[in-house]
């Protein structure tokens, strides 16, 4: 499964790079406003992603007009709700969200799935670390998997939301592609990303998984540290653990979705200046503040890679007990 993991990202990667120029040749109708529909609370990642988009494409005149709004609850299913009972007046709303919408699908957390919603396009990965405090007793990916190797239920493994969500899968998938046996990972679940930093910090766990993008800039400044990024290549002198030989590749994408039923033309017009944004310098001092790595994969690209990727966490999920 790491390699058939690896692989799709792979190529569905290269199939974005591909169409991109095909999707922002020509716009079949105006982009004016965007009122951004937030499924969770300010300071998260869909929150930052939305307000991030929203600033480079109003900055650089690609849109006029841009609003926000936060709605949390249900996991992201009361603003998938809202969107979906609503869809009528929501003909300039773009609802961000991201792999969660995959795993909560599976889990049943909501009734509803990507395929109840307008796929737009995906616009940002945040690639997945394991990060230990900076005078931690393991100072790399060497010591943490030698370490598990000889007993894993001592190594505690905290991530920012429940057992069997996106922050467990990951660190289970890495330690899986190094030959372990990911049903053995002793994960600690808080109940947000900067409790589950807390709790690191404190020397409550002994490794955070969590996204690049939330740690990276106490990493560079020292704070903590990052021992492998789940990406294929390094990232700001950070090794992936491809590299380390643990064939773990996993992006989580953020995304955003329109209105059941949206026109075609409008659809057309939102993945435009979408990829019309990426060749902008305001959305490059976004992404690179954030840390995010451009993915863009318009509407069929973009359905295609959520099959991929439901295949690919229904089946770990169902080899871990969660389904």
């Amino acid at each position: 499964m790491k390699n058939s993991m690896t692989k799709v990202y792979k190529n569905l990667a290269f199939a974005g790079c591909l169409v991109a120029g095909l999707a922002t040749s020509s716009v079949a109708a105006s982009v004016d406003k965007v009122h951004f529909l937030i499924p969770g609370g300010a300071g998260g990642g869909w929150d930052g992603t939305a307000r991030g988009v929203g600033e480079a494409l109003k900055k650089s005149n690609l849109v006029q007009e841009t609003s926000f709004e936060n709605m949390s609850g249900g996991g992201g299913g009361k603003a998938i709700a809202y969107i979906i009972e609503t869809a009528k007046k929501q003909q300039n709303t773009l609802m961000v969200n991201s792999t969660p919408i995959v795993i909560r699908s599976l889990q049943g957390v909501f009734p509803q799935s990507f395929r109840d919603l307008t796929l737009v396009s995906s616009v940002v990965a945040d690639y997945g670390v394991l990060v230990v405090k900076k005078d931690s007793k393991y100072q790399s990916w060497a010591d943490v998997k030698a370490a598990f190797e000889k007993s894993p239920r001592k190594v505690k493994i905290a991530g920012g939301s429940s057992r069997g969500s996106m922050d467990h899968l990951v660190a289970a998938q890495i330690f899986k592609a190094a030959g372990g046996n990911p049903t053995s990972v002793r994960y600690v679940p808080y109940d947000a990303g900067g409790k589950a930093l807390a709790g690191l910090l404190t020397g409550e766990v002994d490794v955070l998984s969590t996204g690049l993008g939330e740690v990276l800039e106490k990493h560079k400044k020292g704070e903590l540290k990052i021992i492998g990024v789940t990406s294929n290549e390094s990232i700001d002198g950070i090794p992936s653990f491809k590299s380390m030989g643990a064939d773990a590749f996993f992006a989580n994408w953020r995304g955003f979705f329109g209105a059941p039923n949206l026109s075609e033309e409008k659809t057309q017009a939102f993945a435009d200046v979408i990829g019309k944004m990426y060749d902008t310098p305001e959305w490059e001092v976004v992404r690179k503040r954030n840390g995010w790595a451009n993915l863009y994969q318009p509407r069929a690209e973009f359905k295609s890679f959520l099959e991929k990727q439901e295949e690919v966490i229904d089946s770990l999920m169902k080899e871990m007990g969660f389904l």
